[in-house]
């Protein structure tokens, strides 16, 4: 009962003796006092206690927020960037929409190239800030908006910029007299090429801003950052027109983060691979995302293929507990970590002590991005947990990096390839590019290059999380999750071998090692591609060698359909691998599906047991009358996983013939009917390049 309710049957308990008291009484009539020795003794007992609820109840005692040192504190929200702009005097900002943080390593470019045309500039994530502000732009004078935007998925903005998205649709501003330029970061084996970045450049157009140089459209397919340095180079020369400005001639490196080294600190203090909070790995807390991953035990590493030189495996991760929850043809992202041996390598080559514990800080007091990894942290733990050593270096680090190079011909060289000019990009391309040069096999074959390791760590990207399509059905699996992939591992042309970061990393995941369980940091994103709702619809399913991942987890929910009663439609794959006896992924389980009912059709295509090779595509064409008739008259739902580049583009083009010759189409009237099924949802693509 609450203090409130004890007063109130105290009143009532008053009142009640009031009211009997005050009764006369036949044998006495002598006038009786208005307060009886109770009622006083009542009212007195009432008045103390809530002098005493007042004045002397228990405080609560204030909660004190105690922060490790130098971990960020929770930033004040500035959602105006237009007065963050006035308040830094800026009168550049460039927007990014990123997935895998390479817009943003653009837009971070962009602004940093600013100051050599007399501007400054600032990166902004349209996801921190009110873009409905776009209007007021107009108020800093020469002022220009720029957009990096990276398209997702099936012409989808990035999750960063849906919000961005959302607001551009249904806008109704003024954009006139707002400046703005877009570059767009896509690949052309997708369906639909940079459509975001063709989206908001439009779209701005339409509100009435004004486009200073035209849309920039990077192919990731070709070479993106040979699209993008193309498209740079006219970008400024047009803004500087536009703006009746020169360019400084400035062109010397400019650090955006000053080194600290902490000599005496407590190592609880320190960043050891955490993406968010620190000390998260250790106390975890739902929920989980991408700036807080859970720590998912390996219960399950088994080698799939039966033979040949790959390595394909399926990975169980254990997520009881956690509170996460999946869908079939969800993704699950996971956090891998560089090579230790490649780590100590650089570590060696660059002559430090890797365990110097430092925090790069951001020069720009006014930045919400205060460290470019988590610090503080070790120089071992940032080449480790933080920073992509693995991938291709960019142009712009080869650039930043040429300063440090003593022989002058390993400079211009350097200085060359990050130039625009014909003899420039041919030297990057077939030197960096086709002989894929990381990080460490530069600085091994430029023996003068001798950088300072924390501007290397300021110029190096990200280590992204990577994304795999679930191969399981939370419906059958509520408490693991499952993985199937191929360990990327090749010789290169300089005779290196190339290893994938993350598929090497998962490979050595042993399931216990002397006693100890390794984890895996994930998180799972959402996805569109989702069986259909009413389980009775067919499916068709196409998804050779690791491309039948989701669909592992497609069969296991419409066998779960079945024996809940349901009325399950067809189910139809169509597998394709080398050769039978050595890389059949999932035989037993698929097999075991059929001789259930469960699969009514399993159409396998061994490439390489016959003279001539057989694809999936092929298998679709021999089937044509049947899949016209489930598409055309049964409402069936199609399913494409696996490579962009080939496979799903010969795909797409044998429905199109299926259409032509058994539907009697044109092939115009052909590639719009399966258009129109991507936009009902009847034709979903999980595919990647």
């Amino acid at each position: 009962m609450s203090t409130n309710r004890r007063h109130i049957c105290f009143l009532n308990s008053v009142r009640m003796e009031d009211s009997d008291s005050q009764l006369p009484s036949d044998q006495d009539q002598t006038p009786e006092p208005l307060l009886s020795s109770v009622d006083i003794f009542l009212f007195s007992l009432i008045a103390g206690l809530l002098i005493y609820w007042f004045f002397f109840r228990k405080k609560p005692e204030p909660v004190l927020d105690i922060k490790p040192f130098n971990a960020a504190p929770p930033p004040i929200t500035e959602s105006s960037f237009i007065e963050k702009m006035k308040k830094t005097n800026r009168n550049i900002v460039v927007f990014y929409g990123s997935q895998t943080g390479t817009a943003e390593e653009f837009a971070n470019r962009l602004a940093k190239d600013a100051h050599r045309y007399g501007m400054k500039g600032m990166a902004a994530d349209p996801e921190e800030y009110d873009m409905s502000e776009l209007s007021r732009l107009k108020e800093i004078p020469n002022s220009m908006a720029v957009f990096c935007m990276a398209t997702y998925g099936e012409g989808d903005p990035t999750d960063n910029a849906q919000e961005f998205y959302d607001w551009l649709q249904g806008a109704d501003d003024d954009l006139e007299g707002v400046n703005f330029a877009v570059f767009g970061l896509g690949n052309k084996t997708y369906e639909h090429f940079n459509a975001m970045g063709k989206y908001t450049d439009k779209r701005l157009a339409e509100l009435g801003g004004k486009r200073v140089f035209d849309l920039g459209l990077g192919d990731d397919d070709t070479n993106l950052e040979e699209d993008f340095i193309s498209w740079k180079e006219q970008f400024w020369p047009a803004v500087c027109e536009f703006f009746g400005v020169e360019a400084t001639g400035e062109d010397s490196s400019i650090r955006q983060f000053e080194l600290v080294v902490h000599n005496d600190i407590n190592m609880n203090q320190v960043y050891t691979g955490e993406m968010g909070r620190l000390k998260s790995f250790q106390t975890q807390k739902p929920p989980f995302d991408s700036k807080n991953p859970f720590l998912s035990p390996v219960t399950v590493n088994r080698k799939l293929n039966k033979g040949g030189n790959r390595h394909l495996m399926h990975i169980e991760l254990d997520i009881t507990d956690s509170k996460i929850r999946y869908d079939a043809g969800d993704h699950v992202a996971v956090y891998p970590t560089n090579d230790a041996a490649v780590v100590n390598r650089l570590g060696e080559r660059l002559g430090v002590d890797l365990d110097t514990v430092i925090s790069l800080k951001n020069l720009d007091e006014e930045s919400n991005k205060k460290h470019p990894f988590p610090c503080p942290t070790t120089y071992r733990t940032a080449l480790t947990h933080y920073l992509d050593i693995n991938n291709l270096p960019r142009t712009n680090v080869l650039y930043e990096l040429a300063q440090y190079a003593s022989d002058p011909q390993e400079q211009e060289n350097m200085r060359k390839m990050a130039s625009a000019s014909p003899e420039g990009k041919a030297l990057y391309q077939s030197w960096v590019l086709d002989s894929e040069r990381n990080i460490l096999a530069i600085l091994e074959d430029l023996p003068s290059l001798n950088p300072p390791i924390d501007h290397l760590c300021e110029l190096l990207p990200r280590l992204q999380a990577r994304y795999y399509s679930i191969a399981s059905s939370s419906k059958v699996h509520s408490t693991s999750i499952h993985i199937c992939a191929v360990v990327i591992e090749y010789n290169t042309k300089t005779g290196r071998v190339f290893k994938g970061v993350a598929t090497n990393w998962l490979k050595n995941k042993d399931v216990t090692d002397n006693g100890h369980k390794h984890t895996v940091p994930m998180y799972v994103r959402r996805s569109q591609f989702r069986l259909p709702f009413k389980p009775s619809n067919p499916i068709i399913m196409i998804g050779p060698g690791t491309g039948i991942a989701p669909f592992m987890g497609f069969i296991q929910e419409r066998a779960w359909q079945k024996e809940q009663g349901k009325d399950v439609g067809e189910t139809i794959l169509y597998f394709g691998c080398r050769h039978k006896n050595e890389d059949f992924l999932y035989q037993k389980e698929l097999e075991e599906f059929e001789r259930a009912g469960v699969l009514t059709q399993l159409n396998i295509a061994f490439s390489r047991d016959q003279e001539h090779k057989i694809y999936v595509q092929h298998l679709l064409k021999k089937n044509k009358e049947q899949l016209w008739k489930l598409i055309h008259s049964n409402n069936a739902h199609i399913y494409v996983c696996g490579d962009a580049r080939n496979m799903a583009r010969d795909v797409h083009t044998a429905f199109y013939e299926i259409a032509e010759e058994v539907g009697g189409l044109t092939h115009t009237q052909a590639v719009d009917y399966f258009k129109k099924l991507m936009t009902k949802g009847r034709y979903s693509q999980d595919v990647w390049s």
